[in-house]
């Protein structure tokens, strides 16, 4: 079967040709409807350089030290594809050159002065290098700014961020635009605004201006945007637009593959093995640098954390083992959620799990996921969230406050992403079978497994199949749109109990195809096994504006993969795809599940005793109290983070 995923710009196989799952701290679509835009009174004055050859330098008439800021090269003869793009800074204070592959510099200074800059543009007959400096003046004034001024194809998903210290600006901004394209906005997140990039037949820019009148003072900023003119879409499984990227190794010996069979808007066909084979095809130990030569990314950070995660927190070698059953990983700002993809053999990571600064966070598309409503007519809710040591594992990091995190705060929820995605890919590929995949492609050979019942989560439901048809039917509802029946519509959390506690699921998600309940069977055996995390599974009331302090646990687990009658099927699953972790020990070792107390809200059940007395704790850390009060955080639903 085949769906047109609105979620992500590609078609995706449910069920037989695709595998999924995995995401960052929410999802997002391509806005379909807006209000429509006015045009600002005037348009937005650049001073433009003559670089030579053609190329114009787009600078901004004042920079301002602590405002966000852009250099824009464009052509006046050409579009940019086919071009690459290399900018340096040469003097000044140290700027985070987030985008410096891309024909658009954004950037945000925190010190006044002079800024040299280098911009080098190559490409078929066309080798341009150009110095340059802008100044940058001191501005005492509070901030109210606009991010990220970035380059994005025409038909793409476009996100802005506005942040400001004052509290009043977000409501009492207006909204106007100084192209003479007709633009509309999705303004239901004032500070967020989300439209889809118009078709233009030139490469052509775009500025947005955010203004706000607060207590007699206006506050003003621009956000530009290069919106690109692209080669007609062909591809049959890439049909609507995905953004720019490259090989995040220019000297791979994939670069070519990487590029034309992965993700590319001209891709028509599952490329042959014996162009891109599975990393474990070419090496059963590879290196981290053969691992990243199959990185392909829409810009450079993504690579860069990823790399030095590798590097760092992969003691066990989990994931570059595992990673010999892929072909290729794809980071890009319009991947979300994450996925894998037997078509290309591919993971695909949402890079919401990557960021570690607030300049690189702004370069990611964050339109909301487009299964928001989905199950809206249930009377039900299925919360999920990571703990240890009665607490979350993660921060919850506010879009709209600019912060840094650490390699440490960002790997818990890498590390699960990772499990999860190449779960999907050592379920279509172990590499026990590696060595007899003979191709033509991969499809071929998925196909070929397929039909035999072959696959890894084929055997697991075979020999130990879900029972719960209710839930099966549930979950068609609530990860797959379909309308919910009376019945459906009439069922109490109690009855949602009643299906799901005697199966042995982990997850809700489970349900949506057997290939997820594989994967989620491994990503939490080895979160709980690797990170001492556990995964609270409930089921909840459904009440309007649901939190974390209104929603009331039913019945509710921290730890269910180590429920008797899962175990053996976790299992399996391990052994079948890590074998070398010992899946035997590893699940006698699990820690027997604890019980949520029934009539207490999801925050109240966060802290939880020993299985014999699984009571709310009356004596907490300070640390866990506080998490306890604060519903700052939005709720995390089963398959949210799965596409």
């Amino acid at each position: 079967m085949i769906i047109l995923n609105k979620a992500f710009p590609v078609i995706i196989s449910a069920c037989v040709l695709t595998a999924c799952g995995g995401g960052g701290d929410d999802s997002t679509e391509t806005p379909d409807t807006g209000t429509p835009i006015v045009q600002c009174n005037e348009g937005f004055e650049w001073n433009i350089i003559d670089a030579g050859n053609n190329l114009e330098l787009f600078l901004e008439p004042n920079y301002q030290q602590g405002k966000p800021s852009a250099i824009i090269a464009k052509f006046s003869n050409r579009d940019s594809k086919d071009l690459n793009f290399e900018w340096q800074q040469l003097t000044g204070s140290p700027l985070a050159l987030v985008s410096s592959q891309s024909p658009v510099l954004n950037f945000t200074p925190n010190n006044s002065g002079v800024y040299q800059f280098s911009v080098n543009v190559t490409g078929s007959g066309i080798d341009i290098q150009h110095d340059f400096e802008v100044n940058v003046t001191a501005e005492n004034q509070v901030y109210y700014g606009v991010n990220s001024d970035h380059q994005v194809v025409e038909g793409n998903g476009v996100s802005v961020r506005l942040t400001s210290d004052i509290t009043q600006a977000t409501n009492n901004t207006q909204w106007c635009s100084d192209s003479s394209i007709n633009l509309n906005l999705d303004l239901s997140n004032g500070s967020r605004p989300l439209f889809t990039a118009p078709t233009v037949s030139q490469d052509t820019i775009v500025t947005l201006n955010a203004t706000a009148n607060v207590n007699g003072q206006t506050y003003t900023d621009n956000v530009h945007l290069l919106v690109t003119n692209e080669s007609p879409i062909t591809s049959e499984y890439f049909d609507s637009p995905v953004a720019r990227t490259y090989p995040y190794n220019n000297d791979s010996p994939y670069s070519a593959a990487l590029s034309q069979c992965v993700y590319s808007n001209s891709l028509n066909e599952s490329c042959a093995i014996s162009r891109l084979p599975l990393i474990g095809q070419q090496r059963t130990a590879p290196t981290i640098d053969e691992i990243m030569d199959r990185v392909i990314v829409s810009h450079d950070w993504m690579g860069a954390n990823f790399k030095r995660f590798l590097i760092e927190k992969d003691v066990n070698n989990d994931f570059k083992t595992l990673l010999q059953s892929v072909t290729a990983v794809v980071i890009s700002y319009d991947v979300r959620p994450s996925f894998y993809w037997v078509v290309t053999g591919a993971i695909y990571l949402d890079p919401n799990n990557l960021w570690m600064t607030p300049e690189q966070r702004d370069t990611i598309n964050e339109a909301p996921d487009f299964r928001s409503d989905f199950g809206n007519d249930l009377q039900f809710l299925v919360p999920w969230r990571h703990v240890k040591n009665n607490d979350y594992v993660y921060r919850y990091y506010d879009p709209e406050i600019r912060v840094s995190r650490t390699l440490n705060d960002l790997t818990p929820r890498l590390a699960s992403l990772l499990y999860h995605e190449l779960a999907h890919a050592n379920d279509f590929f172990p590499r026990s079978v590696h060595a007899q995949l003979t191709g033509p492609t991969l499809l071929d050979d998925f196909y070929r497994r397929a039909n035999n019942s072959a696959l890894v989560s084929d055997q697991l439901a075979l020999n130990s199949p879900l029972q719960s048809s209710e839930m099966y039917s549930l979950a068609e509802v609530s990860f797959k749109g379909e309308t919910a029946n009376n019945t459906q519509k009439a069922y109490k959390p109690s009855d949602v109990t009643s299906f799901f506690k005697p199966d042995h699921a982990s997850d809700f998600y489970s349900y949506s195809s057997t290939r997820e309940d594989a994967a989620m069977l491994f990503e939490e055996a080895l979160m709980s096994h690797r990170y001492n995390i556990l995964r609270d599974v409930a089921i909840t009331n459904n009440p309007e504006n649901a939190s974390g302090s209104n929603i009331i646990v039913d019945w509710g687990q921290r730890g269910r993969i180590g429920e008797p009658s899962i175990k053996p099927r976790a299992e399996y699953v391990i052994d079948q795809m890590l074998p070398e972790v010992g899946s035997q020990q590893l699940v006698d070792n699990l820690p027997a599940p604890i019980q949520m107390v029934a009539g207490k809200t999801w925050l109240e059940n966060l802290v939880l005793m020993s299985p014999s007395n699984a009571v709310i704790q009356q004596r907490s850390t300070p640390q866990t109290i506080q998490s306890t009060l604060d519903d700052s955080r939005p709720l995390e639903l089963s398959g949210s983070q799965h596409r």
